[in-house]
This record gives structure tokens, C-alpha cells and sequence, in this order.
């Protein structure tokens, strides 16, 4: 119980944590707002708007920078951490997401001339990466939280 007392008490793991949370909560509000659908994949799933995962690492980031100071090495692996994050975001995992939605299309396509063995439980994910936007407002959002944390605890 030590760990788990300990860890909630991290007051970096936690603005990181909520980093997260508050870009999927919002992320998942997004959705419901511009697509008229609850779905609870998004409070969890990757891709969409804000990005989780630049929200989260660049809380982690601010955290470090405000606990430890910009000069400390717990800020420079927290900073690199995060541009390595965005980097992929953006790059690697965006277009997986764009071929995912091409070879979806494509497999429609089959589905419609009745060619098609694969389910609908069989298709590719789409939301995995992000727009330079997302990961721009992610990163925002995640700053912005730490900077809460550090100013309300």
C-alpha cells in the first residue's frame, strides 16, 4: 500500500495524470458535441482532438521544470521525452491512422461488390495519431495544468 500511497503523493505522476484525464475527458465531450454520439472508446482511446499524449507529457515536463528547475536533468529527460512523444504523434502514428482509413475505404469497397470475408470488428483503427494542431493544443493544455498544480498545491 506504500506504493500506491507514495505514487498518489507524487505531485509530478499526478499533474501528469491529469494531463491525461482532462485531454480525454475533453476529447471525449468533443465528440459527444460535434458528432452527436457518446462514445466511450475516446475516454481511452488515442487520436482526436486534444492530444492525451502531448497533454500528458508536457504536464510531465512543466512539472519537472517547476519542481526541479529547467537546468536539472529530471527536466531535460522529461522535455526530450516529450518532444520524442509529439514527434511520433504527429509523424509515425498520423499516418497509420491515414492508411488505416485508406485501407478501410478500401475494404468497403470489396464489402459493397460482395467480395469482403473480413467483419466489421476486423477494421483498422483510425484515430491513433494526431494533426500538428492537436499535438499543438495538447501541449498547451498540458502546460497549463501544471501550471494549475503548481500554483494551487
Amino acid at each position: 500500500m506504500d506504493f500506491f500511497r507514495e505514487l498518489a503523493d507524487n505531485k509530478i505522476f499526478m499533474t501528469a495524470a491529469a494531463g491525461w484525464l482532462v485531454a480525454q475527458v475533453l476529447k471525449t465531450l468533443m465528440h459527444l458535441i460535434l458528432v452527436r454520439e457518446f462514445k466511450a472508446e475516446r475516454l481511452v482511446g488515442s487520436g482526436g482532438m486534444p492530444s492525451s499524449h502531448s497533454s500528458t507529457v508536457c504536464a510531465l515536463a512543466a512539472a519537472a521544470g517547476y519542481e526541479f528547475g529547467v537546468g536539472s536533468f529530471e527536466f531535460a529527460i522529461s522535455l526530450l521525452l516529450a518532444i520524442v512523444v509529439m514527434y511520433d504523434a504527429m509523424g509515425v502514428r498520423r499516418e497509420t491512422g491515414i492508411q488505416a482509413k485508406l485501407l478501410n475505404d478500401i475494404l468497403r469497397t470489396f464489402e459493397d461488390m460482395g467480395r469482403s470475408e473480413i467483419s466489421a470488428h476486423d477494421k483498422l483503427k483510425e484515430f491513433v495519431g494526431h494533426t500538428p494542431f492537436q499535438v499543438l493544443i495538447g501541449a498547451i493544455l498540458g502546460v497549463f495544468i501544471a501550471f494549475l498544480a503548481y500554483q494551487v498545491y
